[in-house]
């Protein structure tokens, strides 16, 4: 399929990932030490343990939105002026409903059909910020992990430029056939294909399935600076990003505050950050795919894309939670210039 073609196609990007309602709240160290939480990462846990953390949170203030790796990517998407699918699965239950409705306000199309309410609740992850900005995360996946290869709408995958898949839907079976039917019918219908890492527990764990995920199917990867480190097994970034280079036409390294690199065609570009006041990293680099999803799918070259992706990044890390509350696309031109 030529790029001309590619490019006529009217929607920019079919997400796919767990369904969330995000619970964000800001802690001090001592309580990620109490609790003997994985300090920085996401933790699956039951509902009874992320329980008894909200029951001990009951005297601050919590926040909620729509959320999921992949979805505040979408969301991101829709702020640059950007359109799309996303598929996640909820429960007919409170949070489900919250979460159809937020999605739909943030400007994103979502209308998996919900399980019924005797099934797993609705998918919630509680996100702990320590005032060094870093995120603790512990996930109870609900219903979320049982979406399916039936709830991708194929027709309305033929019609994007892209399909954006998130690395954290390999940790359950039929989420993870759900990745790979995304994944076989974009190829079929002439749909690049974006994965995501994710987590770098991820990449520990499924370290050989991604290497294929990546060979076979991958047209665009992002991942951050720890996880090509750890999928390459080197401690040098650009070691890695040179062997990346070699497994994939065009990848995008986030390394936080120094920004980003470009790798297409075997070659690096380093992709300068903002400089901010970081108080919490919840979704920066969610929003940095969105960022550079949105600059692919709407003609900016690829160090163009990069650059609003960091843009994207370092406004998400100055406020509390994962997502932005507004359009931003009044300052794409400001951003990147002509």
């Amino acid at each position: 399929m030529t790029e001309h073609i590619q490019q006529s196609r009217p929607i920019d990007v079919f997400g796919v990932g767990n369904a969330m309602v995000d619970i964000l709240t800001f802690v001090e160290d001592d309580f990620i030490r109490e609790h003997a939480l994985n300090r920085g990462s996401m933790t699956l846990v039951d509902s009874e343990k992320q329980g008894g953390l909200l029951h001990n949170l009951e005297h601050h203030s919590l926040e909620m939105s729509s959320g999921g790796s992949a979805a505040n990517t979408m969301i991101a998407l829709a702020q640059s002026g950007g359109n799309g699918f996303y598929s996640g699965k909820i429960a007919k239950d409170t949070n489900g409903e919250f979460y159809r409705q937020d999605m739909l306000e943030a400007g994103i199309h979502f209308d998996v059909h919900p399980a019924p309410e005797s099934s797993e609740p609705t998918g919630t992850c509680l996100v702990l910020t320590t005032p060094d900005a870093e995120r603790t995360m512990c996930t109870h996946l609900g219903v979320s992990t049982t979406l399916a290869p039936t709830d991708i709408d194929v027709e309305r995958l033929s019609r994007c430029q892209y399909s954006y898949i998130e690395g954290y839907l390999w940790d359950a079976p039929d989420p993870r056939q759900a990745c790979v039917e995304t994944m076989e019918q974009s190829k079929r219908n002439g749909v690049k294909v974006a994965f995501t890492f994710s987590d770098s527990f991820l990449v520990n764990r499924f370290t050989d399935d991604f290497h294929k995920l990546v060979s076979d199917y991958c047209d665009v990867l992002f991942c951050n600076a720890d996880e090509v480190r750890h999928f390459c097994g080197l401690e040098s970034l650009e070691e890695s990003a040179c062997k990346i280079s070699k497994l994939v036409d065009l990848a995008f390294i986030t390394d936080g505050a120094n920004g980003c690199l470009v790798v297409e065609n075997q070659q690096i570009t380093e992709v300068p950050g903002f400089s901010v006041k970081a108080i919490d990293t919840v979704g920066a680099g969610d929003a940095f795919a969105g960022g550079v999803l949105f600059g692919l799918t709407n003609g900016l070259s690829n160090e163009k894309a990069a650059r609003w992706g960091n843009y994207l990044a370092s406004c998400v890390v100055q406020i509390q939670g994962a997502r932005l509350a507004k359009s931003m696309a009044e300052k794409i031109q400001e951003v990147i210039g002509s």
